[in-house]
């Protein structure tokens, strides 16, 4: 019982290869073991713990579920839960070396802050589009030699001036009135430094874009970033010391192992947190420790990351996500009941 209890709780990590792996297609699959779902059973192992939550990132911890819930999360995340991105770009004027198209894809991937949820799609077929569906913005940048440089100076920054395009200079210009709901901070650039051109003397830029409402579906510039790995559990089956203790710890990311001293003066290795570990298997390499670590993963364990454009935090974007998924459970539901 004890080992079949630790195949469906645990994928083994080898040197080459990972054991119990797979799940079984219908409850009850493994003799000896109840995998049958049960609602009280599931309310009293699921739990969400918060590890990390910054301006636009976050990361936090699904326990007790099985993978098909975090992964209908993260698909939701990237594929259906919408942005605002640039998507139609007028050059008028590009005289630079960057060819109209690299830089239309440049201007494309500019995260804003306008969000999505103030916004209607913009219906297809439609080139100029609303107040209530676009936001224009305006791009015009000329290089010149600096008169007043050192003749002696290499330095592109003292003998050109506007020889660097940033998405800073993006310039918005309200539609309709626009400027009576929002400001340029509201709706602009999540950051002002981002690269878009190098430019020489003589070369002008003259553009006009229209930013629109999307989903990953359409476009991975209108996704944020979510993805989820299974928490690391490691275990020393055996005291290592001295030599070998430091190379064991070299074998891991740091923060995994440590190495402490004991009451009798010897350096011995123990595990601090396998959360940091990231599946390097480096101990492997070593005969004299390969059979020192057992490396396990926690099936019903997810690490899981989100990382906003910059738009909606975070946090509000797993919502957002719950929500989805509740709608997609509702109307399957609606289905089942409709059909009988």
């Amino acid at each position: 019982m004890a080992s079949i209890k630790e195949a469906r709780k645990r994928i083994s990590v080898g040197e080459h290869s990972l054991a119990n792996v797979s799940a079984p297609n219908y409850p009850n699959g493994c003799t000896g073991y109840d995998d049958s779902f049960d609602l009280g059973k599931f309310k009293k192992n699921f739990r969400i713990v918060i590890k990390r939550i910054e301006e636009n990132e976050m990361e936090f911890d699904l326990i007790g579920m099985e993978a098909a819930i975090p992964n209908a999360f993260r698909r939701i995340l990237l594929v259906e839960l919408p942005s605002m991105a640039i998507e139609k770009v007028f050059i008028y004027n590009n005289t630079s070396i960057l060819q109209d198209e690299v830089l239309a894809h440049r201007l494309g991937l500019i995260p804003l802050k306008a969000d999505p949820r103030r916004f209607e799609y913009r219906q297809e077929g439609d080139e100029n589009g609303t107040e209530q569906d676009t936001l224009e913005f305006e791009l015009k940048a000329n290089c010149s030699s600096n008169k007043n440089a050192s003749k002696d100076s290499c330095n592109p920054d003292e003998i050109y001036i506007n020889h660097k395009v940033f998405s800073g200079s993006l310039n918005w210009v309200p539609i309709g009135n626009q400027a009576d709901v929002y400001t340029a901070d509201d709706v602009g650039p999540v950051h002002n430094d981002i690269l878009i051109n190098s430019m020489r003397p003589g070369h002008k830029l003259d553009i006009k874009l229209h930013a629109v409402k999307g989903i990953g579906r359409d476009h991975a510039k209108f996704s944020p970033v979510a993805f989820y790995r299974l928490l690391p559990e490691i275990t020393l089956t055996r005291e290592i010391e001295g030599e070998l203790a430091d190379k064991l710890q070299s074998c891991f990311t740091p923060g995994v192992i440590k190495v402490v001293e004991t009451d009798d003066g010897r350096r011995v290795a123990k595990v601090e947190d396998s959360r940091y570990d990231m599946c390097s298997r480096n101990v492997f390499r070593h005969k004299e420790l390969a059979d020192a670590v057992k490396m396990d993963r926690v099936r019903d364990h997810f690490i899981f990351s989100i990382e906003s454009v910059g738009a909606i935090p975070p946090e509000m974007l797993f919502k957002e996500s719950v929500n989805v998924l509740k709608k997609k459970c509702t109307y399957f539901l609606e289905e089942i009941e409709e059909s009988f």
